[in-house]
């Protein structure tokens, strides 16, 4: 049975997120009332999963993590409020190593988080098996601000037409997945890249600005309807569905209303199957990486069928392997690669 560390100020909330989790029979439960009380645990609880609050006293969540992932690795899941500064704050945990996030519904004192219990219980139970990476270095380069690294972005050219695209598909651990890939992709990279990360609406705009910082690529957050150019990462908006399609003879890419037959958004594999009704299949790369379930997995296979080029991230790497394993399974994978290869191997083709 995994032993669960809950740690969150409030007296209250921990009461509530202990007896979701010993309600299931599937944990064995402590608590901590702050980072600095959550460090003093884990050398004699030795929790195989955490879950950390972010606003704390003494020892807030941010601090208390990169201490984890220094020196004492392994998986946590950030719990955070629903808002603009929970999302920046929570992107940086995830760039240090947490494994996955739950947003409190409620706020900061949520007492409605049984209407998360379930996506609560069911992540906190696949960061449990998965594997952390030990942060080296990485709190002290995010207290610089690593969107300080200069990069010089070519003057805009002349819309061109697009020859063709990188689609990536992403969910658990993606966010810090992404940040090993992306900024090593050149500014004159020749195809437009659209990604579809599992995430929120309330975070994939500051998912895009904190990526924009980091990238010699543009990178942007698709809202409405926008023509693909080279030299551009789009993320798809969060609780919604991300598309390539045709418009006035141009390819664009747009946010559309997510598809309740999918269990996913933005759905990697509805994606793929529109990047296909428009391109051929020789003039598109696919990218499954880190998650759990199958999202895109079946699409990506076809699509290699048809002909087109797809990489699966290797075990590992992987934070979850779900995803590219599912890619892999059904023998839907040109090239298995761990993420600090897939840059190169990109650029590679495309050059």
């Amino acid at each position: 049975m995994p032993k669960l560390l809950i740690v969150d100020d409030s007296a209250l909330m921990r009461k509530h997120l202990r007896l979701i989790f010993e309600e299931t029979g599937q944990f064995e439960v402590r608590t901590a009332r702050n980072g600095r009380d959550a460090l003093d645990q884990i050398d004699s609880f030795e929790p195989d999963v955490i879950t950390l609050d972010i606003n704390m006293p003494e020892m807030d969540g941010l601090t208390c993590l990169g201490e984890i992932m220094a020196a004492r690795p392994r998986p946590v899941v950030m719990v955070s409020s629903l808002t603009r500064e929970s999302a920046a704050v929570t992107l940086e945990a995830m760039q240090l190593g947490a494994v996955d996030y739950v947003e409190k519904p409620g706020g900061t004192v949520s007492l409605n988080i049984g209407e998360v219990r379930d996506e609560m219980v069911a992540k906190v139970r696949v960061a449990a098996r998965a594997k952390p990476r030990r942060a080296r270095g990485l709190l002290d380069r995010v207290r610089r601000g690593r969107g300080e690294i200069a990069k010089r972005r070519p003057a805009p050219r002349a819309a061109a037409r697009v020859e063709g695209c990188v689609l990536i598909g992403v969910s658990t651990g993606g966010p810090r997945t992404l940040e090993e890939i992306l900024p090593e992709l050149p500014a004159d990279l020749p195809w437009p890249v659209v990604i579809a990360q599992h995430m929120p609406g309330s975070f994939t705009g500051a998912f895009a600005q904190r990526l924009d910082r980091l990238c010699a690529l543009e990178v942007v957050e698709v809202t409405a309807p926008v023509p693909l150019a080279a030299g551009r990462v789009y993320i798809g908006r969060g609780d919604a569905d991300v598309v390539i399609e045709r418009r006035l003879g141009r390819l664009a890419v747009a946010t559309v209303p997510s598809d309740p037959a999918l269990r996913w958004h933005p759905s990697v594999d509805r994606l793929v199957r529109s990047a296909r009704d428009h391109l051929p299949p020789e003039a598109l790369i696919g990218v499954e990486l880190t998650g759990m379930g199958d999202d895109g997995a079946a699409a990506l296979a076809a699509l290699r069928a048809a002909g087109g080029r797809t990489i699966a991230e290797a075990e590992s790497s992987a934070v979850v392997f779900g995803m590219p394993a599912e890619l892999i399974r059904l023998g839907g994978a040109t090239l298995t690669l761990p993420a600090r290869s897939i840059p190169a191997q990109l650029v590679g083709w495309l050059s």
